[in-house]
């Protein structure tokens, strides 16, 4: 047996070594996803909690350990609630293509390699993303990855409809009656407009954003999907993937982006679809 012998006839096996490298990975991933968010200073508390339960344990004082103890094995039931859109998100990843991709290029011996077989049509999103920028028309359109988002697709009107820049810039005209709420778009059509989102209580988000870019960001938070905002009040751009906010994007960007996360669709659409984009001026 492999064992490494440590003064103090303290004895650690390699399988001890391999238990603490993962046990570092998993309280790391664990910080990379609450960062950011009022559940982190849960995390640490419960953190300082557990460890304080061991020096108690090493130390042999029974009566302190057994209630620690008993507060600590309780607080798993509790824990799954207060957790619960953070477990959620993490399981989300776990399952995600771009997760796997992701660790590649951190752990050698992860090799597994994904492709993502969704097509969708790019231009005619940019193209309708860049005149609503122009005419500060606000708009919410959310590209489903591998969850179909049907429970949020259900609360909105069913369109299903081919993408076209002139139906998405038609759905988002103040005046009409669809252009509350967001557009989702799934397998390359728009399914539904005016769906209802959940809404971001990410505390490190901007005070002065507004519900139509915290739902986009929620909504990315709580799935895989991607989520493109247009400010009714300035015009800008911008995205959120995995809860993230990228902001004062240009037309060029947004379409880099959609075209590494889905590729593009060989087949013209409309001829205003085919048009060339200009970037924005700000």
């Amino acid at each position: 047996m492999f064992q490494l012998y440590i003064i103090a006839f303290i004895d650690i096996r390699w399988l001890d070594m391999v238990d603490v490298l993962l046990v570092a990975i998993l309280l790391f991933e664990l910080y990379n996803l609450l960062k950011g968010t009022a559940a982190i200073n849960i995390f640490f508390g419960i953190v300082a909690l557990f460890l304080i339960w061991q020096i108690v344990n090493a130390l042999q004082m029974e009566l302190l350990s057994q209630i620690l103890g008993a507060f600590i094995s309780v607080g798993f039931i509790a824990l799954i609630v207060i957790f619960q859109p953070e477990i959620r998100r993490f399981l989300l990843a776990l399952g995600r293509p771009a997760f796997i991709q992701k660790k590649n290029s951190r752990f050698l011996f992860w090799k597994l390699k994904f492709r993502q077989s969704i097509e969708l049509d790019i231009d005619p999103i940019i193209v309708a993303c860049q005149r609503m920028a122009d005419s500060k028309t606000g708009a919410l359109i959310v590209i489903t990855r591998k969850n179909d988002l049907e429970q949020y697709i259900d609360t909105g009107e069913i369109i299903d409809a081919r993408i076209s820049s002139i139906l998405l810039e038609g759905i988002f005209v103040k005046d009409s009656p669809l252009h509350d709420g967001a557009i989702i778009i799934h397998e390359n059509k728009i399914m539904a407009a005016a769906t209802i989102l959940p809404v971001s209580n990410n505390a490190s988000l901007s005070r002065r954003l507004g519900l139509r870019h915290r739902a986009g960001v929620g909504i990315t938070e709580q799935s895989d999907a991607i989520s493109i905002m247009v400010s009714e009040e300035t015009g800008k751009i911008a995205y959120s993937i995995d809860g993230k906010l990228t902001q004062k994007v240009q037309p060029a960007d947004l379409k880099d982006l959609l075209e590494e996360e889905y590729g593009g669709k060989e087949e013209a659409t409309t001829p205003e679809d085919q048009a060339a984009t200009k970037p924005i001026q700000n």
